[in-house]
């Protein structure tokens, strides 16, 4: 007998699973998916995930076999987590707290984890910051039986360019695909709103989408507010929109809430701005799509357009989206440093993977496997969950990434702008100065908040506390704030990462 021990996701083709596996359409949502995963194991075993479309993390007690199989989906959308007890018991789960919390855990710092985040500003790679505890990968399964541990790899992205389309056909089948998913994505009953910025990624999901209402986030500082962009682009498509407006007091107030439910340390600085949106929108909806993905499938960073200068070189240097600090600067701040600790390390296998392919597919590979499971979707799950929302991502799937796999990067970046079969895509349903809309990203003031008295105390406070002390030489952290506030404002990002880091450790090793 197989039993479903731990669950969270949405499965997407349940329609066609139901009928192909024999589960009965009628059952809730609940009973309806758990029952697909117990018929889709005992039919396809290990390879069940291939069938399988959506977000998921899992795990099934084969109650004969005494053997516990545990998956993560492909792109690691949503979390999962073991640790192995000094008895040789197992203790897993999507959520970190619930293992801290049973018998037989010990809680004891990574302090190697903290090398790796000042560079990347969250946590990449199987380890975490609590000694023990590691994450299952993106595309693998785990089985556990009879003391043994064994963790094998399903599915992993593979590019093979076809140079047989053209930019219309590329744009034809993003479209069409899109269309397929989105039928998929909610059923006719589920009331869905949608997270909307000034992009053409969430304004593609909107006009493809039959949701009426569109949330943005906002600021009293023009310069960072998107939210009028998403309001015009709302208004365009026939549907209401709404907009939290985000004050730097309620921004370094709900810090330690962040940290806390993120159950890792996060520098990114738009996280905070994503929990206070995913507050404001669970106050009228309990499910919100967001868009997701693309950047990393289509080419939608503007750096991607070095990636031909870069060349051969990436494989020295290049491990996802951010790399802050370097390495002599965490040798000087830093009381323990280990010379053996490089990010770089942790793309190693992946340059191994994707050795003959173009620079800016090997970068697209990186930012997937690392920058995206990281640092993206760990933070729309867990901002999502604790604010009582459920967010779908209709543009990361397996089916988008099969199109971004086999088109060459000559559609994806030209001189002018980035994700070029996606906009041509989107233009078919968006007006053409939405679908080409120069990219700005998920900005928010804190580079100038964080060098008011107003607001920064907190952050001074923590640079020059104890438990600063056990890690940094504090002299040394409080030259890079001062270098911040005398007009370097690049250092931003160093104090929020290290403030933030700061953050969780109190939550977690000081008040818990």
């Amino acid at each position: 007998m197989i039993k479903v021990q731990e669950y969270r996701g949405h499965i997407r083709n349940w329609v066609a699973l139901c009928q192909e596996l024999g589960v009965d359409k009628t059952l809730s949502r609940e009973e309806r998916e758990q029952e697909i995963l117990i018929k889709a194991y005992e039919t396809w075993g290990k390879d069940m995930a291939l069938h399988m479309h959506g977000m998921f993390a899992f795990a099934l007690w084969d109650t004969e076999k005494e053997k516990l199989f545990c998956l993560r989906d492909p792109f690691g959308t949503k979390p999962f987590y073991y640790y192995q007890t000094e008895d040789g018991s197992l203790l897993y789960g999507t959520m970190i707290r619930r293992i801290i919390e049973q018998p037989g855990f010990v809680k004891k710092l990574n302090e190697e984890m903290l090398q790796l985040y000042l560079s990347l500003t969250y946590v990449a790679g199987e380890d975490t910051f609590f000694k023990g505890v590691k994450k299952l990968l993106p595309g693998r399964f785990l089985i556990w039986q009879k003391g043994e541990l064994k963790i094998e790899r399903y599915w992993k992205p593979e590019f093979h360019p076809d140079a047989s389309k053209s930019l219309e056909d590329w744009a034809e089948e993003i479209h069409s695909t899109i269309a397929d998913i989105m039928s998929e994505v909610k059923t006719p009953e589920e009331y869905a709103e949608s997270f909307l910025s000034g992009g053409v990624d969430s304004s593609y999901v909107l006009a493809m989408s039959d949701v009426q209402v569109a949330n943005s986030c906002g600021y009293e500082e023009a310069r960072f507010d998107e939210s009028d962009l998403a309001g015009q682009t709302a208004k365009l498509l026939g549907r209401e929109s709404r907009r939290c407006l985000i004050t730097p007091e309620e921004y370094f107030a709900i810090v330690p809430y962040v940290m806390y439910h993120m159950e890792q340390p996060l520098g990114d600085a738009s996280a905070i701005a994503f929990a206070l949106g995913c507050k404001a929108t669970a106050e009228h909806t309990k499910l919100c799509y967001s868009g997701e993905g693309a950047d990393e499938f289509f080419g939608g960073y503007n750096m991607y357009r070095n990636a031909e200068r870069y060349g051969d070189n990436l494989k020295t240097f290049y491990v996802g989206n951010t790399n802050i600090m370097k390495e002599e600067e965490k040798q000087r701040i830093l009381k323990n440093y280990h010379e053996g600790v490089l990010p770089i390390n942790l793309a190693k296998e992946i340059y191994e993977e994707n050795e003959g392919l173009d620079p800016l597919s090997k970068m697209s590979d990186v930012d997937i496997q690392i920058w995206l499971e990281g640092d993206i979707y760990l933070n729309v799950d867990k901002m999502s969950e604790a604010a009582g929302l459920e967010i779908r991502m209709p543009l990361t799937d397996t089916r988008i990434f099969d199109i971004a796999s086999r088109m060459p990067s000559k559609y994806k970046v030209n001189e002018e702008f980035n994700k070029v079969a996606l906009r041509t895509a989107a233009a078919k349903v968006l007006p053409e100065e939405i679908a080409f809309r120069k990219k700005l990203g998920f900005i928010v003031p804190i580079r100038i908040w964080l060098a008011d008295e107003r607001y920064n105390q907190d952050v001074q406070e923590k640079f020059h506390s104890e438990m600063a002390a056990q890690f940094f030489h504090t002299e040394e952290i409080q030259a890079i704030f001062d270098d911040y506030i005398g007009g370097n404002s690049d250092n931003w990002r160093k104090v929020w990462t290290i403030y933030s880091f700061l953050v969780w450790y109190e939550e977690y090793f000081v008040k818990l």
